[in-house]
């Protein structure tokens, strides 16, 4: 029953996987794997090993993809190999998931009972279903140097924001809690589209691409840091 039960898991994580966020990328589908060469995942587009998380290094972690559904991941979660059909049944390399798929072997699992994080959302997914998403740079406390990343405010955690190293990462980098932050507009800078996240002496400075999406990310934050957590409350307060 165990293994039925981890099997129809693993059926409907293939059925969410890659949405392809900046990319062309199409969904493919559970019964598809190994019947038709997938899309891959760019390897620009994520910072770590889309299975096990940990982050690439050019030195002792390289990039791999799986034949099989295309994810990006380092070489200790790709070493195995299964019979792809759209390769006339020769093996090829695959992630663990889709091996153990595809096969029917179980493999031993070296992190089992390992819980996730608070930051163990993949990027993809949550972003499929945020209330906002998008590329922003957060400058560092001298306001000359920042780190551009993939921030998303989930719609299943709305008081909280995200914030990504890459679109399709499988793990945050890290998170702040937006609930009684003040948000702040600030002058545009050097043709910068700035403002702020603000509460006692913690303090964080934002960039935008546009004036517009700006905007888009004030009126968020704003309101996850009220407490607004759904259209209907935002629309109750507005009519008092």
């Amino acid at each position: 029953q165990d293994a039925i039960d981890r099997k129809e898991k693993r059926s409907e994580t293939f059925k969410t996987a890659i949405h392809g966020l900046e990319t062309d990328t199409p969904a493919l589908k559970t019964e598809e794997l190994g019947r038709r060469a997938p899309q891959w995942v760019r390897d620009n587009l994520v910072t770590m090993c889309m299975r096990c998380q940990e982050p690439f290094n050019a030195i002792t972690r390289r990039r791999h993809h799986c034949r099989a559904c295309g994810y990006v991941v380092c070489a200790r979660c790709s070493d195995y190999k299964a019979e792809l059909q759209y390769d006339g049944n020769r093996p090829n390399r695959v992630c663990q998931e889709c091996f153990i798929f595809l096969t029917g072997h179980t493999v031993l699992e070296d992190r089992e009972g390992k819980h996730k994080g608070i930051l163990e959302k993949g990027a993809a997914e949550v972003s499929s279903r945020s209330l906002l998403c998008s590329s922003l740079q957060l400058l560092d406390k001298n306001g000359k140097g920042g780190t551009r990343g993939w921030f998303v405010i989930p719609r299943d955690d709305p008081l909280v924001l995200y914030i990504y190293a890459a679109p399709q990462d499988v793990r945050a980098h890290t998170s702040i809690p937006l609930l009684g932050y003040q948000v702040r507009d600030m002058p545009q800078s050097e043709s910068r589209h700035l403002f702020q996240l603000a509460q006692s002496r913690q303090v964080f400075t934002f960039v935008a691409d546009t004036e517009e999406l700006k905007q888009r990310w004030m009126k968020a934050m704003a309101r996850s840091a009220a407490g607004i957590t759904h259209r209907e409350e935002e629309e109750e307060d507005a009519d008092e």
